[in-house]
């Protein structure tokens, strides 16, 4: 895994596993969680999101089963 980091009031980084569909995200509270199952669409749509919280927001958070790392 890489992470990629962006300027963001709310993420610090993510990563995504192709091979595991994992997407890991590190918020700027330090908490980091692993959203499971998350298909390659939406892992794309986020590197491609001007907003990574508005996306996160809309597309991860509330539709992924997710443990707390």
């Amino acid at each position: 895994m890489r992470w990629c980091a962006m300027p963001s009031s709310v993420i610090r980084g993510w990563d995504y596993d192709e091979a595991g569909h994992a997407l890991d995200i590190l918020f700027v509270s330090g908490k980091r969680y692993r959203y499971h199952d998350v298909p390659e669409r939406v892992a794309a749509g986020m590197r491609k999101a001007l907003s990574k919280g508005s996306y996160f927001n809309r597309r991860i958070r509330d539709h992924f089963a997710f443990t707390q790392l």
